[in-house]
């Protein structure tokens, strides 16, 4: 009794207690850093400077990926065609040896306007113009094909002349395709199970779509517009099973097209031997020329401006097989490197889109994940012909490859993913879109 009252603790013992401890802790407050609104007393609280918090308003490492690669690709399109004035075909038009660098400059410059501009429109504007939009580039798919109005180039009717630049529809209709197709499964969503009430229709306008570019003809951006349709279908949640009829059916459309046309049949078996000689200088002349390229660069490259194939080897070294010079000049670190920045840049699109599908947007969250389809189809099908993975097939390198069209919806559709990444941070932080 007496001891277990000995161990216990008076009322007096406690208050001493806690009173020892209250000064220490307080006297551990007074000694913090004084710029931080930690201080007991309202006075303390008001002396303090309070730490401004910066909320970026887009994603910033998605901005310099982009400008990376912009700027790569500026530096090897004049690497790559600084030789092309001396080919008579060019030397006759009189162009310098800077005329490519000066209009794929202008190009960009044009485009980052042009980007700027397609930031400050909201999501909401551009869903309410998505069908104006595609009905737009059908006209212009159109106007390509008439006589005197579309430029023919080597049998190929595919621009529209503007002036400053030469205008490819088939570019505009890539975007008008990841805006439509994101459109029509937001207002199909409650019938979408069902295929011909929800699907049939979208394969009849992509069918019509396809039809016009096939005509220029031009099947590396049908391939393009069709895969980008199928894309937002599969994500915007279409069954399974009719997913995997429709791609069935565009494989055998595209077999069919290929079977029943003598030189995309060249083309293919170039592809499975471009050295014999029957192809080599022939239809797989260019494959066997960019390999070669890719070939002398080894791992590390011959230079910036030292590749040989460049010189009246290569053909479309400046556009189709920009990869071929990089691999040349930069070696197997720098292709690497396109890779691996390309395969970021549609990951982090990719994940804006399921980011605004999370916040209930789902009409960005399809437009989104559409342009990362489409970016990521077409950059895949550009580096598997360079490396001869793949048939040859006219597709630029996006963002890097020398054309004003491409750059300027390319430009225009990132604008497009950073305003969507915009609203997603508007939205988390309590505000409105």
């Amino acid at each position: 009794m007496n001891s277990a009252a000995a161990g216990a603790s008076t009322p007096d013992t406690r208050t001493s207690r806690f009173g020892g401890w209250f000064r220490r802790a307080r006297s551990g407050i007074d000694s913090l850093p004084v710029h931080l609104p930690v201080r007991l007393g309202g006075a303390g609280i008001a002396q303090t400077k309070a730490t401004p918090m910066r909320v970026l308003g887009f994603d910033q490492a998605l901005v310099w990926v982009t400008v990376a690669l912009l700027t790569w690709g500026l530096v090897m399109v004049y690497s790559a065609s600084i030789a092309l004035p001396d080919n008579p075909r060019f030397a006759r038009a009189g162009y310098g040896a800077s005329f490519f660098l000066t209009r794929h400059a202008a190009s960009v410059a044009f485009a980052f306007i042009a980007a700027l501009l397609a930031f400050q429109i909201p999501m909401k504007t551009w869903e309410r113009a998505a069908p104006w939009l595609f009905v737009a580039s059908l006209l212009l798919l159109v106007a390509v094909l008439i006589p005197h109005i579309g430029i023919n180039v080597n049998g190929a009717r595919r621009w529209l002349p503007m002036g400053f630049m030469r205008f490819q529809p088939s570019e505009l209709a890539k975007l008008a395709m990841v805006l439509y197709a994101a459109s029509y499964m937001v207002r199909k969503m409650e019938i979408k199970e069902r295929f011909f009430r929800a699907v049939l229709p979208m394969g009849i306008a992509v069918v019509v779509v396809g039809m016009l570019v096939m005509a220029e003809p031009d099947m590396g951006a049908f391939m393009v517009i069709a895969v980008i349709a199928m894309g937002i279908l599969f994500l915007g949640g279409v069954n399974a099973r009719m997913f995997f009829v429709i791609a069935a059916l565009v494989v055998v459309a595209f077999g069919t097209i290929v079977a029943s046309s003598p030189w995309r049949r060249e083309r293919i078996f170039a592809y499975l031997d471009p050295w014999s000689e029957e192809h080599a200088l022939g239809k797989g002349y260019q494959l066997s020329h960019s390999l070669i390229a890719i070939g002398r660069g080894e791992i590390f490259g011959v230079g910036l401006g030292g590749s040989v194939e460049k010189l009246h080897w290569l053909p479309e070294a400046h556009t189709d097989f920009l990869l071929a010079v990089i691999g040349e000049e930069f070696g197997l670190v720098g292709v690497l490197l396109i890779i691996g920045l390309f395969l970021w840049l549609t990951r982090r699109v990719m994940h804006i889109g399921r980011q605004a599908i999370a916040l209930d947007r789902v009409f960005s969250g399809l437009v989104a994940q559409g342009v990362g389809v489409w970016l990521g189809f077409q950059t895949f099908i550009n580096m598997g012909v360079n490396l001869g993975a793949l048939p040859t097939k006219g597709l630029t390198l996006p963002l890097m490859s020398f054309g004003g069209s491409a750059i300027l919806m390319n430009m225009i559709a990132l604008a497009i993913v950073l305003r969507i990444d915009y609203e997603n941070r508007v939205l988390m932080r309590g505000g409105r879109v």
